[in-house]
């Protein structure tokens, strides 16, 4: 039975800040690399076609590339009716368009949602989830998702995670492929140091996005928390899948596990097999503090 939309909480103001901020620092340090690209004698017009290539890239592909890193297959209504239900009455309370759906074929339980805006995004679950969660602890998990997609904190965690991917493949190979060159022609145009500088910059950038997208990440999970326990009504519903899904970890296959561990930012759950001893470098709070803040969201519904 449908149910009307349920007036949202206002906005996370705490999120749209972190968000914001993140945003400010992320497009600075790639500011800062262009002209060291530059200084260190890049084309101007070949620093601008790579650019726009990676620009058109984020806004065009960046969605289906995490879908594909992830395995993800977007499935029609008749191939999951039940998922495709709740989704669509949860987005009607949310007051939103109703996401696509899209399938992980891994018994690893978790979640995640993709998309640049409303109106394309996507939410993928696995088959170890639907296996593992019962009805309400699935809708649990589905509003956690829409929430991040209300929030819109999904748009921003793709578009720096990409960022930093980019930051990461120059830290990676940029180097090697410089050093590659032929030595004495590097040593005449002082090639060698450019490509030191580019490579440290590059390390510099990366490391900073990396602490960025950590912190982000971690507060957006506190702010999808609340969305799903508001959307609903049961806090209760969410804690008990988050624990269902840390013990499925347990039985992951490493393989699985492995093959996840690059998406960690987007899951509802990292793919660990045990909360991280260092939160602050972990891309998720840790699954006592999630449950302490539903806990109190508990008591604080109950209280009215």
């Amino acid at each position: 039975m449908a149910r009307s939309s349920r007036p949202w909480y206002g906005r996370d103001f705490g999120l749209s800040f972190r968000m914001g901020l993140t945003m400010f620092f992320l497009f600075a340090l790639y500011a800062l690399f262009v002209l060291v690209l530059l200084y260190s004698g890049v084309p101007l017009p070949t620093l601008i076609v790579i650019l726009a290539l990676v620009a058109l890239s984020q806004v065009f592909l960046s969605d289906q590339i995490v879908l594909w890193a992830s395995g993800a297959r977007v499935i029609k209504p008749q191939e999951a009716p039940e998922l495709h239900k709740i989704i669509a009455r949860l987005a009607q309370l949310a007051d939103m368009p109703t996401p696509k759906l899209a399938w992980i074929n891994t018994r690893m339980p978790n979640a995640f949602a993709i998309g640049k805006n409303p109106k394309t995004a996507v939410i993928a679950v696995t088959r170890g989830l639907v296996e593992r969660l019962d009805g309400t602890e699935i809708e649990a998990v589905l509003a956690h998702e829409l929430t991040h997609i209300k929030n819109r904190d999904v748009t921003v965690i793709g578009l720096a995670s990409f960022f930093a991917m980019v930051a990461s493949f120059i830290v990676q190979q940029f180097f090697f492929i410089g050093f590659s060159m032929e030595g004495d022609r590097r040593d005449r145009n002082g090639g060698g140091q450019a490509i030191i500088i580019v490579w440290l910059v590059s390390a510099l950038v990366w490391a900073i996005s990396y602490v960025l997208i950590r912190t982000l990440s971690r507060y957006r999970e506190y702010a999808a928390d609340r969305g799903a326990a508001i959307l609903t009504g049961h806090p209760g519903y969410l804690a008990s899948a988050l624990q269902k899904i840390q013990s499925g970890m347990r039985s992951t296959p490493t393989r699985d596990m492995r093959q996840a561990e690059a998406m960690n930012a987007f899951f509802i759950f990292p793919a660990v097999r045990k909360d991280s001893l260092m939160e602050i470098f972990s891309t998720h709070p840790s699954l006592e503090h999630r449950l302490s803040q539903l806990e109190r969201l508990q008591q604080q519904m109950e209280k009215k």
